[in-house]
């Protein structure tokens, strides 16, 4: 199932499509390929997440028709259920995106939402999948924690709301803790002004704690992630954006009764499934800026930068 990377005109094999790709966005992993500090082979083709419309179909592919509008599955050869071993990724294993066009089979790709255009979708195969599956569980009533104001963050926040769940974000700037209000926190908590934030936490809800935390910072923020969660609740690990070397107390860890669970995205199922609720109740990705094709470097250093507020998307 190795994708190639065609001129126009090349014609898809059995079971293959040709895709015309519209758009595809960034990922705080795709920052570690392109510095060196993931080494993937050169002159590979990066970038795992994308979207765009189905322009000729091979022999015997029965998915997909010419003219369909689809996304690609971040794990290309997980379809659903357990994933037992660690399976491949575009980017890291095989080529990636950031192309005009793609020939690839069409198990690995799903129709997109009816009511996002390509930009929007392009935000959905990594991001959106790791939100949805670190909310695994989620309910009406239960408290969630997310972190910053970064892709999947943002999105974590969209679909607890959708699922009943309050939101408690952090975030560094008061301009940042306006828009995540807009977005449906109830509390916004600097961490730069507190930063115990984990106590805050606490006594925002009665000293009762998160239900499940969304983690992207990693070691420099498990420690008050810890100090947040509710017993027996769960600590969804997606993420390492906060290079520390605080690390975790596993005394208090054990204390806490939690679930640290890492995650790693989700399977062809789960960004389906998540697509019929990003339908149901119409949630719109948030962009935070798109560049052209021919500026991708200059979207991945924007991203780099930190000063994003939801998803870089390359427009193609």
């Amino acid at each position: 199932m190795r994708p190639e990377h065609p001129r126009r005109g090349t014609h898809p094999g059995t079971g293959q499509v040709l895709v015309r790709v519209h758009a595809s966005s960034l990922n705080a992993r795709d920052l570690f390929m392109l510095d060196g500090r993931y080494p993937v082979p050169p002159g590979r083709v990066p970038l795992s997440d994308a979207a765009g419309v189905v322009e000729a179909t091979g022999p015997g592919t029965t998915r997909f028709a010419v003219g369909d509008r689809m996304v690609n599955s971040f794990n290309p050869l997980w379809f659903g259920g357990p994933q037992r071993t660690p399976g491949q990724n575009h980017h890291t294993d095989i080529y990636g995106w950031l192309a005009e066009y793609v020939v690839i089979d069409e198990q690995l790709l799903v129709p997109m939402p009816a009511h996002l255009d390509f930009i929007e979708a392009a935000t959905l195969p990594c991001a959106a999948v790791t939100a949805y599956s670190a909310l695994e569980g989620v309910g009406p009533g239960d408290t969630v924690l997310v972190q910053g104001s970064g892709g999947v963050s943002l999105f974590a926040l969209q679909l607890a709301r959708a699922a009943g769940a309050r939101v408690i974000a952090t975030t560094s700037s008061e301009k940042k803790a306006a828009r995540l209000r807009e977005l449906g926190a109830s509390d916004v908590i600097n961490y730069r002004d507190t930063p115990n934030w984990g106590a805050e936490v606490r006594r925002l809800t009665n000293d009762q704690g998160a239900d499940i935390i969304v983690e992207v910072g990693g070691a420099g923020t498990i420690t008050q992630s810890i100090a947040a969660v509710a017993y027996r609740g769960v600590i969804s690990l997606v993420g390492h954006v906060a290079f520390d070397t605080t690390g975790m107390s596993l005394l208090d860890f054990t204390y806490s009764g939690a679930t640290l669970r890492a995650i790693g995205g989700g399977s062809r199922s789960d960004l389906e499934d998540m697509n019929r609720v990003i339908t149901a109740h119409q949630l719109r990705p948030v962009i935070d800026r798109v560049f052209p094709f021919e500026e991708a470097l200059d979207a991945a250093a924007h991203l780099a930068s930190g000063a994003h507020f939801g998803k870089v998307v390359i427009s193609h």
